[in-house]
């Protein structure tokens, strides 16, 4: 009993950790669409985003889903790789950088 409740708490907390670093928020701009996890559109209207994004200097305020990004030079470091799109049919995501933390948010 005791080794399936052990088995079934990993297989949770796994699954967390990994829902996790999905949508983290450290993000890595990257020039190939091929190795992005998400193709993003920069929209100009707030209306039409599905991500309100603050581009923040400090790394430890990026949270998942929080719509607060830290852009990372580093690949192996990032949560998850974006590729920017100029067209907005291709975009798995389209996304309005605001100069406010407080209209942050991910819509998905």
């Amino acid at each position: 009993m005791r080794t399936v409740l052990k088995t079934l708490l990993f297989i949770l907390l796994f699954g967390f950790l990994a829902t996790v670093n999905v949508f983290g928020q450290k993000v890595y701009v990257t020039q190939w669409k091929s190795e992005a996890d998400y193709i993003v559109y920069i929209t100009e209207w707030k209306s039409e985003a599905n991500v309100i994004a603050y581009i923040t200097k400090w790394k430890s305020e990026a949270k998942p889903r929080s719509g607060i990004w830290y852009i990372t030079e580093w690949k192996s470091e990032a949560d998850i790789k974006v590729y920017y799109s100029q067209w907005k049919s291709e975009a798995d995501i389209r996304v309005y950088f605001t100069q406010w933390k407080s209209e942050a948010k991910w819509d998905l």
